[in-house]
């Protein structure tokens, strides 16, 4: 999808691939696992979520790292035509969704399913009940690491690996700003299913 908070929004026919995808994939995965599972078996899943049904109104955190390209191309060292050429393959569902396709599949029953809210900076206090980091540069150090391990290969890819540590650094930065103005949470959906 988009990354880029210039551009508009995608289409909605960019967001329903994306959803039709998921459910092909997590059909599939459900599919496979209730092979490995004896009647009765069960299993419990946390997939990181989002909080409104229209997947074009929710808060990734992925416009950060656009930030952080736009400003390595502003250093001349990534083009801008790359930048607006790059997608992040990222599908994040609504609860409903999760229900709709174990139910339309017919292989589990759905025992319970739960919503919560986690920080983006796991590592934040515990005790830290307040709106802000107590060390947004810290924050931005593990926040990035996070992103990095699960973007660098696409990145590279596309980008080069030359500018990887050079983007990191920015985007670390980029975050801890963030974090000082809003203490960013993410949806997880956490389902426990039994096998028919």
């Amino acid at each position: 999808m988009d990354i880029l908070p210039s551009k508009p929004p995608s289409p909605p026919n960019v967001y329903k691939a994306y959803a039709d995808q998921f459910k092909r994939d997590f059909s599939k995965f459900l599919s496979l696992r209730s092979e490995e599972l004896i009647p009765q078996g069960r299993m419990i899943l946390t997939v990181i979520g989002r909080r409104n049904q229209d997947p074009s109104k929710n808060y990734y955190g992925w416009e950060l790292l656009t930030q952080s390209l736009l400003d390595l191309v502003a250093e001349g060292l990534v083009k801008e035509s790359d930048v607006y050429s790059f997608n992040i393959p990222v599908y994040t569902p609504y609860k409903g969704e999760i229900c709709e396709i174990i139910e339309k599949q017919g292989l589990f029953d759905v025992n319970m399913l739960e919503v919560f809210e986690v920080d983006w900076d796991a590592s934040d206090r515990d005790n830290n009940k307040e709106d802000f980091v107590w060390d947004k540069y810290q924050s931005g150090e593990r926040i990035a690491k996070t992103i990095r391990a699960i973007s660098e290969s696409m990145l590279s890819a596309h980008f080069g690996g030359a500018i990887i540590d050079r983007l990191f650094t920015r985007f670390a930065l980029h975050v801890a700003d963030h974090m000082a103005l809003e203490k960013v949470k993410k949806l997880n959906i956490v389902v426990s299913l039994t096998k028919k």
